[in-house]
């Protein structure tokens, strides 16, 4: 074995071979030991050229997750998307570049569809967090040509439902916001911000055509308004001037996402902001051709509910009188930041269908024409028994009440249902009490004879229990307070005075 080793070590070519390792070893030792003391050179370097942590160097802490803390974008970030934005919408940036970017929505809508939504022009007003969410699902799907209407800034409580604001955007109009934010994401859509509130005078400016009316008129207008006396406004423009609108309803206090339907507004229940809404256009005329999405989920035990007032806001004076909605000037509604994203979603959604054509279904009207017919003729009916009851000739008696006030009564003061047993068939109108004078026609004027009925004078129950009303208490004489328990008196109280604050709007 030692002889064969022998023989091995003095070969010519072994020892060539064992040079050459001990030389590349050599070699690379050289070239790791160099790159070891560069390295370490550069961290040296590295080191020194941190400036020490005082009022002008400072540094952040990291993160619960051991992750550096991310500062706000920087004024030269937004100056960088800005400049990019500018340069896109003078048709500066690769048409290829849109459409790989957009290719998923291309490819839902089919190409005609798809270049109907490009070439749209929207109009959403309010960008709160309705509002703002649908903003973004509108330029994330494609529309071109978006005018954000809002007089309001970016609040720190608004920041747990909005869609792209930042703490960085806190007190910045909610126009500019949206708009720097989204311009990061398409920068070759266009924008128009009015920094400004929606008023009914400014309405044809407001809504008017692209580029101060010069260009196209909107094709879909977006009511994510809160205020009630402003949104019912711009829903009577639009319906009165055939603009195409959709509306949100109230979001606030509700958390069932599964309760969220697209429908029109004679279909909307279980909401405040729906009701009173759809009350006061019902006033104007408008019943019915408004599309609004709406939630169904009905309050109840352990929900969320609006704050009460605190008792400084009543010594401020008359707070009722200050919002259609009691209290509503102080009173904080409680969102949970998630159902103002659905409904801006949904809101997108329907929008983006209608411009498009694509296929869809959503609640019509309730259609209860007939319905209405059969309540107004049976208090025709009734008015002409109390007057031959008085000793009155009832022909050709008229009564001041129309269809429509049928449909207002029925469905928003008492809300489609009886309101002596809560059933929602078989309804009827009656009075609710006999009038002090009698049922005495008016019939000051030759050749025209009228019952003096009132709208407040009313109630809606089922027939079977208004012909035992008209008998007990109409002809009969007896006093609803005996005929009925205290909380239907109440109800009824009440609803009566609801409405006489409403009748103000008409």
């Amino acid at each position: 074995m030692s002889s064969w080793l022998e023989r091995q070590l003095s070969s010519h070519q072994i020892q060539l071979a064992a040079t050459a390792l001990v030389s590349g070893i050599t070699v690379a030792g050289l070239i790791y030991g160099g790159q070891a003391v560069r390295r370490k050179i550069a961290v040296e370097q590295l080191k020194a050229s941190i400036p020490p942590l005082n009022d002008e160097h400072k540094a952040e802490g990291l993160t619960d997750f051991g992750a550096a803390t991310l500062p706000p974008p920087s004024v030269g970030e937004d100056e960088r998307v800005a400049g990019l934005a500018r340069r896109a919408q003078q048709g500066d940036y690769d048409e290829e570049l849109i459409s790989e970017q957009l290719t998923r929505t291309a490819s839902f809508l089919t190409t005609p569809r798809f270049e109907k939504l490009r070439s749209s022009f929207v109009i959403i007003v309010g960008l709160g967090g309705v509002g703002s969410h649908c903003t973004s699902a509108l330029a994330r799907s494609g529309v071109s040509h978006i005018r954000l209407i809002d007089f309001d800034q970016v609040t720190l409580s608004s920041l747990n439902r909005h869609a792209v604001a930042t703490l960085a955007d806190v007190g910045t109009p909610k126009v500019q916001c949206v708009r720097k934010r989204l311009e990061a994401v398409v920068p070759w859509a266009q924008w128009e911000c009015l920094n400004e509130v929606w008023r009914e005078g400014q309405a044809e400016r407001l809504l008017g055509g692209w580029d101060h009316g010069r260009g196209r008129n909107p094709d879909y207008v977006v009511d994510a308004i809160d205020n009630i006396d402003s949104k019912v406004e711009l829903l009577k423009y639009c319906h009165e001037h055939d603009i195409r609108v959709v509306s949100s309803m109230g979001a606030g206090c509700k958390s069932d996402p599964t309760g969220v339907f697209v429908g029109d507004i004679s279909t909307s229940m279980e909401d405040p902001l729906s009701r009173t809404t759809r009350r006061k256009l019902k006033l104007l005329g408008i019943g019915e051709g408004i599309p609004v999405v709406y939630s169904t989920e009905k309050p109840g035990p352990g929900k969320a509910q609006l704050l009460p007032l605190r008792e400084e806001e009543f010594a401020k004076g008359k707070v009722n009188e200050l919002s259609v909605l009691p209290d509503f000037r102080a009173r904080i509604l409680p969102v949970l930041g998630t159902m103002p994203a659905i409904f801006g979603y949904a809101v997108a959604n329907f929008v983006i269908l209608e411009i498009t054509g694509y296929p869809h279904e959503f609640g019509l009207g309730k259609g209860r024409e007939k319905l209405y017919d059969s309540i107004l003729s049976g208090l025709q009916g009734l008015e002409e028994r109390l007057a031959r009851s008085a000793g009155q000739d009832p022909l050709g008696l008229k009564i001041p009440v129309t269809k429509d006030d049928v449909s207002y009564l029925v469905e928003e003061v008492y809300r489609g249902k009886s309101v002596i047993s809560g059933l929602p068939t078989r309804l009827a109108l009656t009075r609710w009490r006999s009038p002090k004078d009698g049922f005495k026609t008016d019939q000051r004027w030759n050749g025209q004879k009228h019952s003096k009925v009132q709208l407040d004078e009313l109630v809606c129950m089922t027939k079977e229990e208004a012909k035992m009303h008209e008998e007990e208490v109409l002809k009969g004489g007896k006093p609803p307070e005996v005929m009925y328990d205290v909380d239907v008196v109440k109800l009824v109280e009440s609803r009566h005075e609801e409405e006489r604050q409403y009748r103000r709007y008409r």
